[in-house]
């Protein structure tokens, strides 16, 4: 079965959740999967290239996965169920590929420290795939679904990153907290000047 390559585009907030919004590669539809709040921290910090001085859970096992010089080709994202996304981590090993089960959360989280790919099954992408305008966009959109503005989807980002701040200070990582406040006050400056 061949799959379908997507990145991650962005991560929003709506009323139900954060979700994380996958762009197929060569393909006008874009993947919402709801994600909890720590795993929507751990990609964010990553797209936004966030350093923090101290391994956090994805980049405890991606550290781990080097030691044992197992390496992570890909994530698939296989199928969904009764509204459940399935997903499995790709890893070689001692010239052998094997299948790892694992929430599409935590495998977007260790794919981007990787920088492997992020495929979805077509009958996923199929079943739940949804074409979503961004502001360059003026293709057709299904207006019976919500639409986020880029402004939305920034304020978003830092509310996401304001959690992680708040984590951070609570937890004493003052050097975690100062790296994150200077990211939450360069996209204010942005969207303030947008």
């Amino acid at each position: 079965m061949k799959m379908l390559q997507t990145q991650v585009e962005q991560i929003v907030l709506s009323n139900m959740g954060f979700v994380v919004l996958l762009r197929g590669a060569d393909d006008e539809r874009t993947l919402p999967i709801f994600i909890g709040a720590a795993e929507a921290q751990a990609i964010a910090l990553e797209v936004n290239n966030v350093k923090v001085p101290r391994p956090l859970t994805h980049d405890l096992l991606k550290n781990i996965m080097d030691c044992m010089e197992c390496r992570l080709q890909r994530v698939d994202i296989t199928k969904l169920e009764e509204g459940t996304f399935y997903a499995d981590l790709v890893v070689h090993h001692d010239n052998v590929d094997f299948q790892i089960d694992t929430r599409p959360s935590d495998a977007i989280a260790l794919a981007l420290r990787f920088g492997c790919p992020i495929m979805v099954a077509p009958e996923v992408m199929e079943e739940a795939g949804q074409i979503i305008k961004t502001p360059s966009d003026n293709s057709a959109v299904d207006h019976s679904k919500p639409q986020a503005t880029a402004t939305d989807q920034r304020l978003h980002h830092i509310e996401i990153l304001q959690q992680s701040l708040d984590s951070a200070v609570k937890e004493e990582r003052y050097e975690d907290a100062a790296r994150l406040r200077d990211k939450i006050e360069h996209l204010k400056d942005t969207h303030r000047h947008n």
